[in-house]
């Protein structure tokens, strides 16, 4: 770890952030253990399903877009559906053909519970992180991230549910164990390495981001999950006004509001995106053409991603090292996380001190 940086209070949230390699390494040891593959695949093969439902709150649904785009390219019919509208609006999905992918990191969110007490047919896979939790112990098969306790703001429990959702789309995909062990085996020391240099990575984020009062966070596909969750995060530990989107929602009327006070973070995605339409620009491609664009408007404009090094400005915080599209998304948000010690820092605040929220939202 370099010398601390002036800028950042090192609290509770800190040291939960500097925890999440330990937390991805423990929870991919709980994966690997022998048989859990063959007592998970045992489950989601026991019949053909008509659809699969992928629900969660917060930061736990946004984790879901990665494996709804994995089922979608694997030919499954999945639904992405928030638990609050699921339990309202989607509980005629939840039949005996249905297998629903439930993430909650406690388990015991105001939400879920209200769907275990409907749910009377589907079967369900819960992805959490206490195994005293009700969904843990009511699920048909519970997949048990390895985060430990969390402070506030989910960041070790986010990447660790990330990895477990990975893993699972490995599986319900086709791919073999072995193949998935040796791709998720780098990711926890990448992060690791990443994270050795948050104090450089602050600062310059601070220096860049002074004066900012309006941030965008704007992806496609499976960087949705970074977008959705970097904005919520930092709205939470750094209480300021931040959006998660798609770079296509983006252009629908929030490029409007470009300003001095504005800051936006584009994620560039995968350089080798599944198939495509010929003769239709890729996802990254459009991303890289929406950061030129604000550049040119003036608009301060971050690239986050593998080719971070295509924006006119460089900012190492936001360069990504060359990784695997699986592990990806967990990496993806670091850049978020080091946005949200800056920005506290600039305001003068420990980041991840909650006033109004709880970190179990136990109120519908």
């Amino acid at each position: 770890m370099l010398s601390a940086s002036p800028l950042v209070i090192q609290g509770c949230y800190f040291r939960d952030l500097m925890a999440q390699p330990e937390a991805l390494q423990r929870t991919l040891e709980w994966l690997q253990v022998p048989a859990r593959w063959r007592e998970v695949q045992v489950l989601t093969n026991s019949r053909a399903w008509k659809r699969v439902v992928l629900t969660g709150m917060g930061s736990s649904f946004h984790a879901l877009h990665p494996l709804n785009l994995g089922l979608i390219g694997a030919g499954f019919t999945p639904v992405m559906m928030e638990t609050s509208e699921l339990i309202h609006h989607g509980m005629p999905l939840c039949d005996a053909d249905t297998l629903v992918v439930a993430v909650s990191q406690s388990g015991g969110s105001a939400e879920i519970l209200r769907f275990l007490d409907l749910n009377q047919q589907a079967t369900v896979l819960a992805v959490t992180n206490t195994a005293e939790g009700r969904l843990a112990k009511e699920a048909d098969c519970a997949l048990l991230t390895q985060a430990g306790v969390e402070f506030s703001v989910s960041c070790k429990t986010y990447v660790s549910a990330l990895l477990a959702l990975q893993w699972l789309s490995a599986l319900l995909t086709g791919m073999p164990e072995a193949e998935l062990s040796r791709r998720l085996a780098p990711l926890a020391e990448q992060v690791a390495a990443y994270l050795r240099h948050w104090p450089s990575h602050t600062e310059a984020l601070a220096v860049w981001m002074s004066g900012v009062r309006h941030l965008f966070l704007v992806g496609r596909g499976a960087s949705l999950a970074a977008a959705g969750t970097g904005a919520l995060i930092i709205k939470e530990s750094a209480r300021m006004h931040a959006e998660g989107m798609s770079s296509a929602a983006f252009r629908h009327g929030p490029m409007e509001m470009t300003r001095a006070d504005m800051c936006v973070g584009v994620f560039t995605g995968a350089a080798t995106p599944g198939a495509t339409t010929v003769g239709v620009p890729t996802p990254r491609a459009l991303n890289l053409r929406l950061a030129q664009e604000l550049r040119e408007r003036g608009t301060r404009c971050g690239v986050i991603g593998v080719s971070a090094a295509h924006a006119s400005i460089h900012l190492t915080p936001l360069n990504l090292p060359e990784i695997d599209a699986l592990t990806a998304p967990v990496v993806e948000i670091l850049p978020a996380q080091m946005m949200s010690l800056a920005l506290a820092g600039l305001a003068g605040c420990e980041a991840g001190v909650f006033e109004s929220a709880r970190k179990i939202t136990d109120t519908e």
